[in-house]
C-alpha cells in the first residue's frame, strides 16, 4: 500500500481524529472491551505533584526533545482512547490517521537505588496520604525526582513500540502515551510505584526511624499548674486522679460457686468438731457436777445430785420454788447422825 506525501499518510485534522476516536471507542465497547481514555482538555497536561514531576522528567532528557511537542498535541485533543498502566508496562491505543497500538516497558527500580531513596527520605514521610498527595519537604521531592538516581526512569530504562509506520525511535503516538501517563498520575499517583515495581509503604514504614527517641521528662518548673491553666483559659480543670466511687451494693458479691464452697467447708468443720449429743450431755453433766458448791446438808446434796443425774441442772442463782424451800426446811430441822437430840 503506497501513501502520498513521500510515503506518509495524508494529514488528518483534529476534528476528524476525534470523530474516528469516538467510533473506535464505541466499536471496542460493543466487543466487551473496557477502555480507559485520556479525556481531551486545555492547558497544562498535569496539575499535581506526581503528574508534573513525570512530565518534567520526560522533558529533561535530550533524547525526547524532538518528538515530545507533537505528543502533547495528541494527548490534549483526546487521541489517546485507551491507556492501561500495570507493573512495569503501559499499553495504549492512539488514534492518528488510523488506530495504532503502543506498548511502553519500564524496568523496575533497582533494589539498591530504592533502599537509598528510602534511607534518604527516612523520617520525612509520615503517611501514605501525605506521600500520594506529594505534601512533603522540598528536600524529599528533590531526592525522589533526582535524575538518574530518583524514582523516575531514565531513557535507557524505557523501551517502547508503536504499530505506526514512523521509523523514528519515538513517534508522536509514543510521546502522547508518555504524556498520558503524567495525566493519569494526577488521578492515580500510586500507579507510578506499580510501574517501577516498588512498594510505596516502604517509605512510610521508615518514617521516624531516623529521629532520636527522647526519654527525658519536662522539668517541674516548665509544667504549668492546673490552677494557672484554669485562670488563663477560664475553665475548670478535672482532677488528675478522681476519687474512687463506692462500690454499689450487691456488685462485689462473691460468685455463687465460692459461697457454696465456703458453706460446705464450714459444715464439714462443724460436723468434724461436734461430738454426739449423748456425749455432750454427759460432759455437761460432769462439768456441772464439778462446779456446783457442796452444801453441808445431805438432803440438799442428794437433791442436787439427783437433778444433775437427770440432766436437769439449774442455775445456782435462780429463785427456788415453794416445794424446794419446804424440802430445805425439813432437811435443816432433822438432826444429823451422832448429834444429841
Amino acid at each position: 500500500m503506497s501513501y502520498g506525501h513521500g510515503g506518509w499518510k495524508p494529514y488528518v485534522s483534529v476534528a476528524e481524529r476525534r470523530k474516528k476516536a469516538e467510533l473506535a471507542a464505541a466499536k471496542a465497547k460493543k466487543t466487551g472491551a473496557t477502555l480507559s481514555p485520556i479525556a481531551s482538555y486545555r492547558g497544562a497536561i498535569a496539575r499535581t505533584f506526581w503528574g508534573k514531576a513525570w512530565c518534567d522528567n520526560l522533558e529533561g532528557y535530550s533524547d525526547y526533545t524532538n518528538r515530545l511537542p507533537r505528543g502533547r498535541t495528541y494527548v490534549r485533543n483526546g487521541s489517546v482512547i485507551d491507556l492501561q498502566i500495570a507493573a512495569g508496562k503501559v499499553r495504549a491505543q492512539v488514534m492518528g490517521s488510523s488506530l495504532y497500538t503502543v506498548e511502553v516497558t519500564v524496568t523496575a527500580c533497582p533494589e539498591k537505588q530504592w533502599r537509598t531513596i528510602g534511607a534518604d527520605c527516612s523520617g520525612s514521610i509520615d503517611s501514605m496520604v501525605e506521600l500520594l498527595q506529594g505534601k512533603f519537604s522540598t528536600a524529599v521531592m528533590e531526592r525522589i525526582c533526582k535524575p538518574g538516581t530518583g524514582l523516575f526512569p531514565v531513557p535507557k530504562e524505557i523501551r517502547f513500540s508503536c504499530s505506526c509506520p514512523d521509523w523514528a525511535s519515538m513517534c508522536k503516538h509514543v510521546a502522547a502515551v508518555l504524556y498520558g501517563v503524567g495525566a493519569r498520575l494526577d488521578q492515580q499517583p500510586e500507579l507510578l510505584f506499580a510501574l517501577r515495581r516498588v512498594d510505596a509503604n516502604d517509605l512510610v514504614r521508615q518514617a521516624g526511624t531516623g529521629l532520636p527517641k527522647s526519654t527525658k521528662r519536662p522539668a517541674a518548673g516548665k509544667v504549668l499548674d492546673d490552677a494557672l491553666v484554669a485562670d488563663v483559659f477560664g475553665i475548670e480543670m478535672a482532677e488528675a486522679y478522681p476519687p474512687a466511687k463506692p462500690a454499689a451494693a450487691g456488685r462485689n458479691k462473691p460468685p455463687v460457686a465460692k459461697v457454696t464452697e465456703k458453706k460446705s467447708a464450714r459444715s464439714a468443720v462443724s460436723t468434724t468438731r461436734k461430738p454426739p449429743a449423748t456425749a455432750k450431755t454427759a460432759a455437761d453433766n460432769k462439768s456441772a457436777t464439778r462446779k456446783l458448791p457442796v452444801k453441808p446438808s445431805a438432803g440438799l446434796r442428794k437433791s442436787t445430785a439427783g437433778i444433775v443425774a437427770a440432766g436437769k441442772a439449774k442455775v445456782v442463782n435462780s429463785p427456788a420454788t415453794p416445794k424446794e424451800v419446804a424440802t430445805r426446811k425439813r432437811a435443816s430441822a432433822r438432826p444429823l447422825k451422832g448429834e444429841p437430840r
